[in-house]
């Protein structure tokens, strides 16, 4: 499932092959971006969103030599789902710099207390932040990375068309969504 070298398109073929790439990745991406209350998205990552971030990585930094390539396919690689799991970036987003400040303080290890739901399943709490802390003990960072471990019983009850729910169960922060199917089938797709 992960990427590798020849998974992804040089540099000159990028460049032809862009703006069809990035409308395909916008497209996708506004599928699998969920609200989850007014001040959190879950931005759920797949493996063609891996590669068109890791192609425009590439284009931007003009990486073109293996070495390089390898060192950003081992950056992005982990943000691609295994077949049973899911994983997703999380923004916390306050527009007014004071109150961010404000609420990344009383929000702290919300990234803990996200989880994702389907049917009537147990609730799976994200693993969150695997590659360095996003936390001290004044304030939580407004972005996490999670991943969302699932039993095959959960696996097959989602593959067979059951709903699934996010949400946040956090003191200061409590708040749940059913994806809509759209949404649902995207997810699905990740799974083996």
């Amino acid at each position: 499932m992960t990427l590798k070298r020849e998974d992804l398109l040089s540099l000159e073929d990028y460049a032809s092959q862009r703006a069809d790439f990035r409308r395909k990745a916008m497209d996708e991406k506004k599928i699998r971006v969920v609200p989850v209350g007014p001040h959190v998205t879950l931005h759920f990552e797949n493996r063609f969103l891996v590669q068109y971030q890791i192609q425009e990585m590439l284009r931007i930094e003009k990486i073109f030599e293996a070495e390089g390539i390898q060192d950003e396919l081992d950056a992005y690689n982990p943000m691609v789902p295994t077949g049973a799991n899911w994983k997703a970036t999380m923004m916390i987003e306050f527009p007014d710099p004071e109150e961010r400040k404000e609420q990344l303080a009383r929000l702290i290890g919300i990234d803990r207390k996200t989880w994702v739901q389907v049917d009537d399943l147990d609730r799976v709490y994200a693993i969150s932040n695997e590659d360095l802390e996003r936390e001290t003990e004044e304030k939580t960072s407004s972005v996490h990375f999670m991943r969302f471990e699932l039993t095959p019983e959960m696996v097959e009850a989602a593959k067979a068309g059951a709903p699934i729910r996010v949400g946040i169960d956090h003191p200061h922060y409590q708040h749940e969504v059913t994806l809509d199917e759209e949404t649902r089938k995207s997810l699905v797709a990740d799974l083996a």
